[in-house]
């Protein structure tokens, strides 16, 4: 079986579901340990696109899986994991069915080959389809509310490749070089297929990839003139380098070795400097204070359910309360570390009101309303001078990330 080609990349994402849907990982971490066994990148590739369309559909093909048998299958029945990849495969991949049947039957044995062969004959028969956007788990709407018709209809596809220039004034310079839209100044989006790495500008440091949302909180930080600023939880690095490039002398912070040798390894690429620091903020005290802080938190990171659309499955109330409270004592500790005058920004890439609305709510101190025109067009501030984006908004142009953001100053 293992020599059946397409066989390895099919067993690779059936393992990689089964980490997310039954051991709570990431699909990151999953792919991970999946993947390491296949040798072709092509393989490779295949096999986290089954995964991610079959997490991306999953409610919606279960329901089609329910359609076709007459007792319900066990949620974690292997031969319900096998369908959804095999339906995954068909639907949004457009395998042929017989090439889907081929690869993918081999990963069961006895009755459960034959039942799966049975159902998903039956659903190509009748040539069933996908609705026009993915169904969210009922708790994932409902934690969502009025706006999650319009999320749902931001994940069909997945995202665009987002470049965030060096010099944010040759932005029209590289959409037109590199065949892009800018939506906002030092903003390249591109459209996604060639390795990153290939891309023109690379490997001279000329850009990074970052989603547009994710670009907004150092940009609320304005120029930096050689004025000092913090990035909490910084690694991989993209803020920082928004910040050293606008001028900021940055002291990067983050907890994790790995993460800080990669933040190291793209300050390199793109000649931009920054002062890394791995500490724990929780317990980590500075030398002198700062005329700004950039907190992009920890968070349970709900709003990339487009890139990584297991956060659909795995996360809940636990989860959110852990990440909350992790939350209220890095804002804390940040406001500590202001000068006067200086000026908090504070961002997670959730869209889960424990981590944004909830927390912006508790700041003592002094709100800097965040303004329409320091946004790309389109992007409108809250009421409260707060910021919500979700994978709805900007949807002709391609969608954002979720995040939320809040900014205020020091008396």
């Amino acid at each position: 079986m293992a020599h059946t080609p397409g066989f390895p990349a099919r067993r690779a994402a059936l393992q990689m579901i089964d980490a997310v849907l039954h051991r709570g990982e990431t699909l990151e971490v999953a792919g991970r340990n999946a993947i390491r066994s296949l040798r072709e990148g092509p393989d490779k590739a295949l096999a986290l696109a089954i995964a991610n369309e079959a997490l991306r559909w999953l409610v919606d093909l279960d329901m089609l899986i329910d359609s076709a048998t007459q007792k319900r299958l066990p949620h974690d029945a292997k031969a319900r994991s096998v369908l959804r990849l095999m339906l995954a495969q068909w639907l949004r991949l457009e395998t042929p069915p017989h090439a889907v049947i081929a690869t993918c039957l081999p990963l069961l044995s006895g009755g459960p080959r034959r039942l799966a062969h049975g159902v998903f004959s039956t659903l190509a028969k009748q040539d069933v389809s996908l609705p026009a956007a993915p169904t969210l788990p009922e708790h994932v709407a409902a934690r969502w509310g009025d706006r999650a018709g319009e999320i749902a209809k931001g994940l069909v596809e997945p995202p665009s490749l987002d470049l965030t220039l060096k010099d944010a004034e040759r932005a029209a310079h590289w959409a037109l070089q590199l065949g892009g839209d800018s939506l906002a100044p030092g903003h390249v989006r591109l459209s996604r297929g060639e390795a990153v790495e290939k891309i023109e500008g690379y490997r001279d440091g000329e850009w990074w990839v970052q989603d547009l949302a994710a670009s907004l909180p150092a940009r609320l930080l304005g120029q930096g003139e050689g004025r000092h600023a913090l990035d909490l939880c910084a690694a991989p690095g993209g803020k920082t380098m928004q910040l050293a490039a606008a001028g900021w002398n940055v002291t990067a912070l983050d907890l994790s070795k790995r993460r800080l040798d990669v933040l190291r390894q793209n300050l390199k690429r793109t000649g931009l400097g920054a002062s890394p620091v791995r500490a724990d903020a929780l317990t980590w005290e500075p030398k002198h204070k700062f005329d700004a802080v950039l907190i992009d938190a920890p968070c349970t990171a709900t709003g990339t359910c487009r890139r990584h659309p297991d956060v659909l499955h795995r996360i809940g109330p636990r989860q959110i309360a852990e990440m909350a409270e992790i939350q209220q004592a890095l804002l804390e500790r940040a406001a500590q570390w202001l000068k006067p005058g200086g000026v908090l920004v504070y961002a997670v890439c959730s869209l889960e009101r424990e981590e944004g609305e909830e927390q912006a709510a508790r700041v003592a101190l002094e709100p800097m309303p965040i303004s329409a025109d320091e946004l790309p067009a389109g992007i409108e501030p809250s009421p409260e001078g707060w910021l919500r984006t979700d994978p709805g908004m900007l949807a002709a142009q391609g969608g954002l990330d979720g995040f939320f953001i809040a900014r205020w100053r020091k008396p």
